[in-house]
């Protein structure tokens, strides 16, 4: 049987104000070879390769038997090469990136000829919300919602070139779990208000270029200050100001922290990890682009 090659990037969601509806692709990648074969083989390699299971637990795996369970159809065995750049864990929609691998794999060898979108919509709804595997699927800045009859609704932008971002990764993992716990049942009005100013502020200056937007549009009362307390130093971190450091917001659930900043100011970066390591706790940064592209698939040759 042929060899496919899936890749699927990164993603960082919320961007502060927009919870469950914001999200960005980032050029670190989530790659897989794979093939029918007569029975499953897992391998994995690359960045946390010990956390992925080689087993029939595999989240990838497990993704493509829902999708044909869902379709009444049944999973063909296959052997599956993992190589991940992505850190598990850490808030960079790792999860998000094997979900979308395993329904584009299960759209190839069950030959269902989605169409990305019906991808995306398929993920989604196994994920439970879009603002992660939009832009695994899309690319680039998206927004998303699930309408009325639970169809994804996305939109893609671009980020502005005189814009740079940054990811500051931590040495310590928050499960999503234990991040959407300590979030409250409901909000006031004068939350939502703030969120939904922030959210549209934030899209607009993304779409112009608007750097005087910022670091307004990145504030947040839906989930930043009730994840404070999980996240040592990121009371601070979320109040930094400095030359050329557009703002900071958690990214996905977090730990790591996504740093806007304008070109030329890489190094703005460095003070979110002084602040890290103020609490005991060492980081690094991955100044990783925004993708132009969501997963890329196609016929590779064998080993």
């Amino acid at each position: 049987m042929p060899w496919y090659s899936i890749r699927v990037p990164a993603s960082s969601a919320n961007l502060g104000a927009g919870f469950d509806a914001l999200g960005l692709a980032l050029e670190v990648y989530l790659t897989c070879r794979f093939r029918q074969s007569a029975s499953l083989e897992i391998r994995a390699m690359g960045r946390d390769a010990g956390q992925i299971s080689v087993a029939s637990d595999n989240l990838i795996w497990q993704t493509a038997v829902r999708v044909a369970e869902n379709h009444g159809m049944s999973m063909p065995p296959i052997e599956l090469h993992i190589h991940n750049d992505i850190p598990i864990g850490k808030g960079m929609g790792s999860s998000a990136a094997a979900l979308t691998a395993g329904v584009v794999i299960a759209d190839l060898l069950l030959d269902l000829r989605w169409k990305p979108l019906r991808i995306l919509d398929e993920a989604a709804r196994l994920e439970g919300h879009p603002d992660n595997v939009a832009p695994c699927t899309l690319g680039s800045i998206v927004a998303s919602a699930i309408d009325a009859g639970g169809v994804t609704r996305a939109v893609r932008l671009d980020l502005p070139r005189r814009f740079g971002i940054g990811i500051v990764v931590p040495d310590f993992e928050l499960a999503t779990s234990k991040a959407r716990a300590v979030l409250p049942a409901s909000y006031s009005k004068a939350d939502a208000v703030f969120n939904v100013q922030r959210a549209a502020l934030l899209i607009a200056a993304l779409a112009a270029g608007a750097a005087h937007a910022f670091p307004t549009c990145l504030e947040d009362r839906f989930h930043q200050p009730y994840r404070e307390a999980l996240i040592p130093g990121l009371h601070d971190i979320l109040r930094l100001r400095a030359p050329g450091l557009l703002g900071c917001a958690l990214s996905g659930a977090g730990p790591s922290i996504l740093v806007f900043f304008e070109r030329g100011y890489e190094s703005v970066c460095d003070l979110v990890r002084q602040i890290f390591q103020l609490h005991g706790h060492e980081s690094e940064t991955l100044f990783a682009n925004i993708a132009d592209h969501g997963f890329v698939l196609e016929e590779c040759a064998g080993d």
